[in-house]
């Protein structure tokens, strides 16, 4: 398998002074291996948990659900749900359950107390020394989690990935962890609500889920915003200083009279090929070289962050206050989980390269063409020390009792939309030799489980063994000609009662991404997610699209209404396919092919007949060619809501041709953005937003109205 990354722009041989301050680095990181026999599972006990509100119970699910012969005894940290019907609010379920002690959950998972920090009672980082330790141990199953082209509403993948590990730990007795992307307050406050999963399938706590968690996406919002004030404060000093003067105050003489370059420094030498490692040693036109970045304003990609939802920061103006001196500037603000930071921490495999990719993100270009890199600023250690701690993932539970590992949260368009790799890794060597990892990849299939596949697979070496296409009958008769679906607003009758028609028609959507997913070689498992008003006749034309379009099983799931149980039929198809793989995963292009050759294998596989480039976009890939970074793998920046480039082609379009507006690069995560379309980084608020709803119950403190 081709797992081969793009180099670094840094030789490999680094100086000696670099190379020793590694090692002292690794020397105090060190620690001692100690082997440990697994955890006991004897004297299980049986936890039972009555979650009600005052509706009558749900009655037992029809048909029947498939379950093994034999029933397992449950781990001491599973929960059995007594669901009530019709489902109460998502809010009210998650605070009607008591979650166990986050630390009873790592230790059923195997992990000591050494290899997790408690954040609070519900919540701990685990920490990435675990990988070291259990490097020998057999990896787990490996399961993506994508869906079909979505309405506006969602069709539940986050609720289904949720509810498929409670089927597999609560119900199927298999060892199990969640993997999921930590949610932007973005969307919570604003028009989408949280990402818990939903109904009987959630992470709790709940709202600490969808809010600050640990702490992560602050830290990015930190670092991204030292980065941008580098950036400005560079160009400030640069513009009224001499080359002598810059020299001088990068590097200051000691009250000895000595001079030394920081470690950082160095890289930006050995960049320019200058090997000296004395400031006194440098000519003139080294110091120059040196000292002096000469960013071109015009070029600078790197904008502030907020994590909010803030449509009058997509556009400002700064440098005007009378100490600037008039040096004004446009730029503007992006919603915090679109930063490259984020990217990066998604894509990252450790401390060490996190900190080789923080250093050399890309800010712009010199006035020669020259890109400027965060260690070119002398930033990209002070972003690694503020990252130190959201490399670490964040161990959270399900309603019943199976672990969750909550990290990253990178835009699904303009980023590659998955949890981290670093999650993915400690989950298999946790779960190990026949258990079971679960991840999500954001909106359809023809985003997420392609960036899954194409970028997080090639970064992280892993393969999956089964992806799950989630199906809704809403979404199949809106691409079946259905009206429109429009957020906040009530469904039309088309959505609420039989109408096999639609679905049929619909249904071409759902075997394009069944095509398409099985072109990887995974097996290919269609979880069709039931709402009350879907009727036995649309799932069967479902179920029986699904086959004939080559999927592995179609599976009915009832989920959100009844929690793990039901999502076992989902959970034994899954186990059914992840034993029967057998082929190598292949990628949709190689990574030594053009940039435009990589853009228009994507474009194919949408549907698209071909590709047209605007200017600006055949300027920008000669620029990343020219740089050296054409042999990243491509994120495509494109609309969610359709395989094309217009939202409302609904189906399975083909012969259309795909516009490329524009191209960017996050060269520190490690990919190429094709821009099709216009994508906003920045969401705005909605009329009524969702923080009407939220608020806090004085008496209890306890959050209300979270979704």
């Amino acid at each position: 398998m081709d797992v081969s990354v793009p180099p670094t722009n840094y030789p490999k041989s680094l100086s000696s002074i670099i190379k020793c301050h590694r090692r002292r680095a690794a020397i105090n990181n060190c620690h001692p291996v100690v082997s440990h026999p697994p955890l006991s599972h004897s004297n299980h006990h049986h936890r039972s948990l009555r979650v009600r509100s005052s509706a009558a119970v749900a009655p037992p699910l029809s048909p029947p659900l498939v379950v093994p012969m034999t029933t397992p005894k449950p781990s001491p940290t599973i929960r059995r749900l007594d669901v009530a019907s019709p489902v109460p609010a998502d809010i009210d379920i998650a605070n009607a359950v008591e979650p166990l002690p986050i630390a009873d959950i790592a230790a059923e998972l195997g992990l000591r107390p050494e290899h997790f920090d408690l954040y609070g009672k519900y919540k701990a980082k685990v920490l990435l020394s675990v990988l070291d330790e259990l490097k020998g141990q057999q990896d787990g199953y490996y399961v993506v989690v994508g869906g079909i082209t979505p309405t506006p509403l969602g069709e539940g993948k986050s609720t289904t990935t949720v509810g498929l590990c409670q089927a597999l730990g609560a119900f199927l007795d298999k060892k199990v962890v969640t993997c999921l992307r930590q949610p932007s307050q973005g969307p919570t406050f604003g028009i989408k609500g949280g990402a818990a999963g939903g109904g009987y399938s959630q992470v709790i706590p709940m709202d600490e889920f969808n809010l600050h968690l640990t702490g992560d996406i602050h830290a990015i919002t930190a670092a991204n915003n030292l980065l941008a004030a580098a950036i400005d404060t560079r160009i400030f000093h640069e513009a009224s200083q001499s080359d002598k003067a810059l020299f001088n105050r990068l590097c200051p003489p000691n009250k000895e009279g000595k001079r030394r370059f920081a470690d950082v420094m160095l890289r930006r030498l050995i960049k320019l090929g200058i090997s000296k490692t004395d400031p006194n040693e440098l000519t003139p036109d080294e110091v120059r070289r040196f000292a002096r970045l000469d960013i071109d304003p015009e070029s600078i990609t790197w904008r502030r962050v907020m994590d909010v939802n803030d449509r009058f920061l997509r556009k400002i103006t700064i440098g005007q206050g009378p100490d600037e001196k008039g040096m004004v500037r446009e730029t503007g603000f992006d919603i915090a989980v679109a930063s490259e930071i984020m990217a990066v921490l998604a894509l990252t495999t450790s401390l060490a390269d996190m900190r080789e990719r923080l250093g050399r993100m890309v800010i712009g270009n010199s006035k020669a063409g020259e890109p400027i890199t965060a260690d070119d600023l002398g930033v990209g250690g002070a972003l690694t020390v503020l990252m130190k701690d959201a490399i670490h993932p964040t161990l959270m539970q399900t309603l019943e009792g199976t672990p969750v590992l909550v990290h990253a949260g990178p835009f699904a368009n303009i980023a590659h939309g998955n949890s981290s790799i670093v999650a993915d890794k400690i989950a298999l060597k946790l779960v190990g030799k026949g258990g079971y990892v679960v991840t999500e990849a954001g909106f359809g299939s023809d985003i997420g489980t392609e960036k899954f596949m194409d970028i997080k697979c090639r970064y992280s070496g892993l393969m999956p063994q089964c992806a799950i296409i989630v199906a809704t009958i809403r979404a199949l008769k809106m691409h079946g000609g259905g009206p429109d679906v429009v957020a906040g607003k009530p469904l039309d009758h088309a959505y609420v009662s039989e109408n096999v028609a639609l679905v049929e028609a619909g249904c071409v959507n759902l075997a394009k991404h069944i095509a398409n997913t099985k072109s990887y070689g995974v097996n290919v498992v269609v979880a069709i997610n039931k709402f009350a008003s879907d009727t036995e006749a649309e799932m069967d034309v479902v179920r029986n699209a699904s086959l004939a379009a080559g999927a592995f099983d179609a599976v009915v799931c009832t989920h959100h209404a009844h929690g793990g149980k039901g999502a076992v039929d989902l959970g034994l198809a899954v186990q059914r396919a992840c034993e029967s793989q057998a082929d190598p995963l292949k990628f949709l292009y190689p990574l030594e092919s053009g940039i435009k050759e990589k853009i228009e294998s994507i474009a194919k596989f949408y549907g698209a007949s071909g590709v047209e480039y605007s200017e600006q976009a055949e300027k920008q890939i000669e620029m990343y060619t020219k740089q050296g970074f054409s042999n990243l793998p491509i994120c495509m920046a494109k609309t969610q809501y359709s395989f094309s480039h217009v939202p409302s082609m609904k189906g399975a379009p083909s012969g259309f041709v795909l516009p490329i507006r524009d191209v960017r690069a996050s060269i520190g995560a490690g990919f190429i953005y094709p821009l099709v379309g216009t994508m906003s980084t920045m969401p705005g608020l909605p009329t009524r937003p969702c923080f009407y709803e939220i608020d806090v119950d004085t008496a209890t403190g306890k959050v209300m109205g979270l979704s």
